[in-house]
């Protein structure tokens, strides 16, 4: 697969609540678990307490329609089913007891 056919994923963060650290280690985290699959992981400063992960287009999760972040293992889930079903994320694919 090449580069430029790999999906691309952007972090969308509010600026004004100070999100700009957790959209760099969420997307720390896909960078780490999808290091084959992933083209780029963009980060994009926004206002009004916006918290959006988009994948080529499609928004993914979004904190003002789930009124919450996402927990990093359903993020990586969420990430995986989009664009790559097949891969197995180990321990994040158990369920909780």
């Amino acid at each position: 697969m090449e580069a430029d056919s790999k999906p691309v994923i952007k972090i969308i963060y509010c600026t004004q609540c100070r999100w700009m650290l957790r959209a760099t280690w969420m997307a720390q985290e896909i960078l780490t678990t999808f290091v084959e699959e992933v083209g780029e992981v963009a980060l994009k400063p926004g206002k009004g307490g916006i918290f959006e992960i988009w994948v080529d287009g499609n928004c993914l999760f979004s904190f003002k329609e789930k009124k919450r972040f996402p927990e990093i293992k359903e993020l990586k889930q969420l990430v995986r089913d989009k664009i790559a079903p097949e891969k197995s994320l180990g321990h994040s694919d158990k369920k909780n007891k």
